[in-house]
């Protein structure tokens, strides 16, 4: 058989040596830290988002890396262990899981289990001596949250909130753009979210349980119309009025399934929010200034936002390429540690969600405005 020439290692066959060598382009994201250098996250909880979106996004980062799994499910933690390339010592159940104090893979646990167990995960792994991310909403109550961010001082570790819309490009455009005064000045937000609670599915299931769930529709995905709310004005809230909405009347269903909701803020700016599991699905957050608006459509997606921008000027679509709001997110709690340096979502940031979201449902009982401390 004649040989191939494309192997030929002769100087003929070689590239031009005026084309090779050359100097490392101008990147458009720096080099990613080597494997041995980046911060280890543990996952405690492997459901749905876990799997789908946190862990397959570690490896988008630029200093994080997955280090550790935690499961009640020998056999699913194995085999994620396995996929992910982390050796048997690495793989944790729930009952095992404080011999991570002795694992130096270990840097960050991410609690990603339901809501009720977040703030025990969390003072567990503060226990452990490792920083936290816990999910949103940060725990059940304002007393929970407040135990946690005092557990963190304790244990000289940091806690972050993991509130993704926070590091996704799309939504830090609109705020960039509503404080540029390409609006105006803001006057109105109007944020609904909504989905059908599934009761098919597993992920679904504990969140029809307030024993496990701490809260219904608000807490789920009406903590986006919420926050949303909260960082696209840039101003706390400081009343608010509420009124539960007709529920399924499923047996299985121990939440409010529906809820509305308005919150007066200082500046004047009135947002109008909704949250519903009884509607399809539903992730919009508007903002109307006194020149314009901006559209966030869907806002909170894990795969698709859309921004759109309307003035006298007439009306614009942004689009952003390669808007990786999980790989922002994890790489900010990363770098938080690596420079020991609160993060953009700390605990404190959880909490002030949580307070409102308890005034909101104390409205809603009530029937009375209800008043916000700071």
């Amino acid at each position: 058989m004649a040989p191939d020439p494309s192997l030929d290692p002769s100087p003929s066959n070689l590239p031009d040596p005026e084309l090779t060598g050359r100097p490392t382009p101008e990147l458009e994201r720096p080099l990613p830290d080597p494997p041995d250098r980046r911060v280890g996250f543990a996952l405690v909880g492997l459901g749905a988002y876990a799997l789908e979106q946190i862990a397959p996004n570690l490896a988008s980062t630029q200093h994080a890396r997955l280090a550790a799994v935690v499961s009640g499910n020998p056999d699913k933690a194995r085999a994620v262990a396995d996929a992910y390339g982390l050796g048997r010592a690495h793989v944790y159940s729930y009952d095992t899981f404080d011999r991570v104090a002795d694992d130096p893979a270990v840097d960050v646990v991410y609690v990603i289990l339901p809501n009720a167990f977040h703030r025990a995960w969390t003072e567990r792994a503060f226990a452990a001596g490792k920083h936290v991310l816990c999910e949103k909403p940060m725990a059940a109550t304002v007393e929970d949250c407040r135990a946690m961010i005092q557990a963190g001082r304790a244990a000289g570790k940091r806690l972050m909130i993991g509130y993704r819309a926070q590091y996704d490009p799309y939504n830090l455009r609109a705020i960039e753009e509503i404080r540029a005064g390409t609006i105006g000045a803001p006057r109105l937000v109007v944020a609904d979210h909504g989905r059908i609670l599934d009761l098919s599915e597993l992920r679904d299931q504990w969140r029809a349980r307030k024993e496990l769930a701490s809260g219904g529709s608000l807490y789920d995905i009406g903590i986006y119309s919420l926050n949303g709310a909260r960082y696209l004005i840039g101003e706390e809230p400081t009343e608010v009025t509420a009124r539960l909405r007709e529920p399924s009347g499923r047996d299985e269903v121990n939440v409010e399934e529906g809820i509305e909701w308005t919150m007066a803020f200082p500046s004047g700016v009135v947002a109008n929010c909704s949250s519903s599991y009884r509607v399809s699905d539903n992730k919009r957050i508007h903002v109307q200034g006194a020149e314009g608006g901006v559209t966030l459509d869907p806002a909170t997606d894990y795969y698709v936002r859309n921004l759109f921008v309307e003035t006298d000027a007439g009306r614009r679509q942004i689009t952003i390429p390669r808007a990786n709001q999980f790989a922002r997110m994890l790489d900010e709690m990363a770098l938080a540690v690596r420079e020991d340096r609160e993060p953009k979502t700390p605990g404190a940031e959880g909490l002030r969600d949580v307070r409102v979201m308890q005034a909101i449902y104390r409205a809603a009982e009530t029937g009375a405005a209800v008043r916000i401390d700071a």
